[in-house]
């Protein structure tokens, strides 16, 4: 179709995509436009999550398992996918914390790990780019590393001198951050739940919340209403069963109350090259309207 219109959303790890902004992919889909994942690792060390996959031959095939759980997804999501090729970096615990492991997607050096991404901007010309904010949404190495890696890769995919192998220029028009684990959310679902008389998993994680490092909703820019595409949504994220318990937190809240008290999904507008103004309710807000003039 001729107003047809194209997402890019860029994630560390298989099943990020599901848990940030999957409904609003849906949502796009279903209105006729295309989107894309790109994961920029495979998740080669993350732990089984789900008490029902740990099994000796889950751990010993790991990657297949993720591969697998993606290719899914993606189909019930209903977009194309690419993977960049990176190793998982693992999340370092302890204190101190070990080094990261040599040849892991953070160590790499972003004139290596930028020109693949820039080539699927160039291939797949994206109208709008999502990726996750300087903090990574949560500072997973891998996290803040697509950051930086997405951010670059906007920036320099327009540019006919740099990273010539990899295509023609492509100009992506606007740019997002995604938001969403505001502790304003949180709130509102710990509220409704308790109105219902139902128990909230969300107390602990509010009473801990450090409120001097404010709150990532003061930064939205944008909502997107997509409830009704929330089953989808789940069932994606169920898809990664390595890293989802169907017991778990995720689904604790009922859909009923999601689409009545939260039913959207939420970002930030980090660069627009059109014209739009704030708050918005589309991420093509501007977009539409410039690819549509005659």
């Amino acid at each position: 179709m001729a107003d047809t219109l194209r997402l890019m959303t860029v994630h560390a790890h298989p099943d990020d995509e599901s848990s940030k902004g999957a409904a609003t992919m849906v949502k796009y889909v279903a209105e006729g436009h295309e989107v894309m994942v790109v994961t920029c690792t495979g998740g080669e060390r993350g732990d089984i999550l789900n008490p029902a996959m740990e099994r000796p031959d889950v751990l010993e095939n790991m990657v297949e398992y993720r591969r697998k759980e993606m290719a899914r997804a993606a189909e019930i999501l209903g977009v194309e996918h690419r993977w960049l090729g990176f190793v998982d970096s693992g999340l370092p615990e302890g204190d101190p914390k070990p080094p990261l492991p040599d040849g892991c997607f953070a160590l790499v050096p972003l004139e290596e790990s930028v020109p693949p991404l820039v080539k699927l901007i160039r291939e797949f010309k994206p109208h709008v780019v999502i990726t996750y904010d300087e903090n990574g949404g949560y500072p997973h190495p891998d996290h803040i590393r697509c950051h930086e890696v997405s951010v670059a890769a906007f920036d320099a995919a327009s540019e006919p001198d740099l990273y010539p192998e990899a295509g023609e220029p492509w100009t992506p028009l606007k740019l997002y951050y995604s938001h969403g684990f505001s502790r304003k959310r949180m709130q509102a679902m710990h509220d409704a739940l308790l109105a219902r008389g139902l128990e909230s998993p969300y107390a602990e994680w509010l009473e801990k919340w450090d409120t001097d490092r404010g709150d990532v909703a003061d930064r939205v820019t944008t909502r997107v209403e997509c409830g009704e595409y929330f089953e989808t949504r789940d069932a994606a994220l169920l898809a990664h069963a390595t890293q989802i318990d169907p017991n778990s937190r995720w689904f604790f809240v009922p859909l009923d109350m999601q689409r009545e008290v939260w039913p959207y999904e939420e970002y930030e507008l980090v660069r627009s090259l059109v014209d739009t103004t704030v708050p918005e309710d589309d991420l093509f807000s501007g977009i539409k309207e410039k690819v549509s003039a005659p």
